[in-house]
């Protein structure tokens, strides 16, 4: 008798259920697809889940970066320090709003940014930080806000990884002065592409709903509603970043699923330490007191106590069906910054490490108990 093949565990594969296939389909019936009544529930929603007085939907995460910092008025001198271990549209953000990005080190033990680091590169050009909660993990807020504080910086969060997590009782997105969010396909909350943006301001999220539409100062939605077509005018040379209803519906059904999905991905989670943490990889710690992780991925580092490489693990556990990811390659090793800005990888050791040895495995709510067991045993094997 034929054995059965074990199917292909997809990293960062959706939960997708019959709510938003429903959704959709009454999006699709109603006849209106772009930005409308859906994006505003959808901006409500998130906003009463995030605690936060304002929430401003855009296409993508990457967009809610770009227009935080376009509404901080920065100019070419201006410097906007980062971490070195991130994705590579935080550096992007910053390139296009016209300032130039400061990378640091980060913690060996977290993947976050380091603290004393950031101080030491703060200068009279300096305007803001940008912290990234690698994984979920968040920062030392309190001590980047008294730094941003003492210095008049301003703090945009990125949330990319953090839907789910807090810091110190306080939601991830709402300590800084905005907080930027991912809900790619392969994130926690997943409506293909998009993204949302929380501010305290009032004055904060109308600029940055103009910006997000071509600097209009009226929508689609409510030019054409039953109110009567009212003409708009543009006030601003805005961008084409809006959220659509189609992505928004989506958006509404995963976040009534939220935190189910998220005692998940922290059983799989605390399954792949507990087992993990028995071998040579190292392995960033479990939450610390008071702190919640969003769980998003489970980052393992190879070392030199182990025998085989990243990429050698990547090409293994692929052949075996087992989809993971690289999160990330450190920014100075990439090409372009290298030349933009002489960005010598050396100068950023921790970084550079991690990025070279680091290995995301799947931590999707799609994974039943003998995936975990599978994982774990193959990563194993392959030690």
């Amino acid at each position: 008798m034929k054995k059965n093949k074990r199917k292909f565990i997809t990293f960062g594969a959706p939960s997708i259920t019959n709510n938003e296939l429903v959704s959709i389909s009454r999006v699709l019936k109603s006849g209106w697809l772009g930005t409308g009544p859906k994006v505003t529930l959808f901006e409500k929603a998130f906003k009463n889940y995030k605690q936060s007085k304002f929430a401003v939907s855009c296409s993508s995460a990457t967009a809610a970066l770009h227009l935080s910092l376009i509404n901080c008025k920065l100019k070419p001198e201006d410097e906007v320090i980062t971490t070195a271990m991130t994705f590579c549209s935080t550096i992007n953000s910053i390139i296009h709003s016209g300032a130039k990005p400061i990378i640091v080190d980060i913690e060996a033990s977290t993947g976050n940014i380091d603290i004393n680091q950031i101080k030491r590169v703060i200068n009279k050009n300096t305007k803001a930080i940008i912290p990234v909660h690698y994984a979920g993990r968040p920062c030392n807020m309190n001590q980047i806000i008294e730094i941003a504080k003492n210095s008049n910086l301003k703090v945009i969060e990125d949330c990319a990884h953090a839907i789910e997590t807090e810091y110190k009782g306080k939601k991830a997105g709402t300590i800084g002065d905005y907080g930027c969010f991912s809900f790619y396909v392969t994130k926690n909350l997943a409506t293909g592409e998009g993204g949302m943006i929380l501010t305290k301001s009032k004055q904060a999220a109308k600029n940055l709903k103009i910006l997000s539409l071509h600097g209009m100062d009226n929508d689609a939605w409510k030019r054409y509603s039953s109110l009567g077509y009212r003409h708009y005018k543009v006030i601003a040379p805005g961008f084409k970043y809006n959220m659509t209803d189609m992505q928004a519906v989506i958006g509404i059904e995963q976040l009534k699923r939220i935190h189910v999905n998220w005692k998940v991905r922290k059983k799989i989670w605390n399954s792949y330490f507990d087992e993990l943490s028995k071998t040579n990889l190292f392995l960033t710690p479990k939450e610390s007191s008071g702190n919640k992780l969003g769980y998003h991925l489970f980052p393992i580092i190879l070392n030199k106590k182990i025998s085989i490489s990243r990429d050698e693990m990547l090409v293994k556990l692929n052949k075996s069906g087992i989809g993971c990811g690289v999160h990330y390659e450190s920014i100075p090793a990439h090409p372009f910054y290298k030349k933009k800005y002489g960005w010598n990888l050396n100068d950023y050791p921790i970084a550079k490490n991690f990025g070279k040895n680091v290995l995301s495995l799947p931590i999707t709510p799609l994974i039943k108990d003998n995936d975990i067991d599978y994982i774990i045993g193959t990563v194993k094997k392959y030690l």
